[in-house]
């Protein structure tokens, strides 16, 4: 752990309890940091994926045991949260 001395924007810091959830400006900075570092993560995974080429035609019917999840709009959907 590193210990910093800061000056930090209350009313952000407030908001930012409210979403996270925390009890504590510790824990609510450290919440911030995980979230900003996990989203670095998934936009780097979802980067990786788009090198792919991916095809999810007929992936109902491409399950054992008499079919499975149409995935046809996995990768719309992905995208429509990632721009929210």
């Amino acid at each position: 752990m590193t210990r910093i001395t800061v000056d930090v924007n209350d009313e952000w810091l407030e908001a930012a309890r409210e979403v996270l959830g925390t009890d504590t400006k510790v824990a609510t900075i450290n919440a911030a940091l995980h979230a900003f570092a996990l989203r670095r993560q998934a936009r780097e995974i979802v980067s990786a994926f788009d090198q792919v080429e991916m095809d999810f035609t007929d992936s109902a019917e491409a399950w054992r045991y008499g079919g499975g999840r149409d995935l046809g709009r996995l990768v719309e959907d992905a995208r429509d949260s990632e721009a929210a």
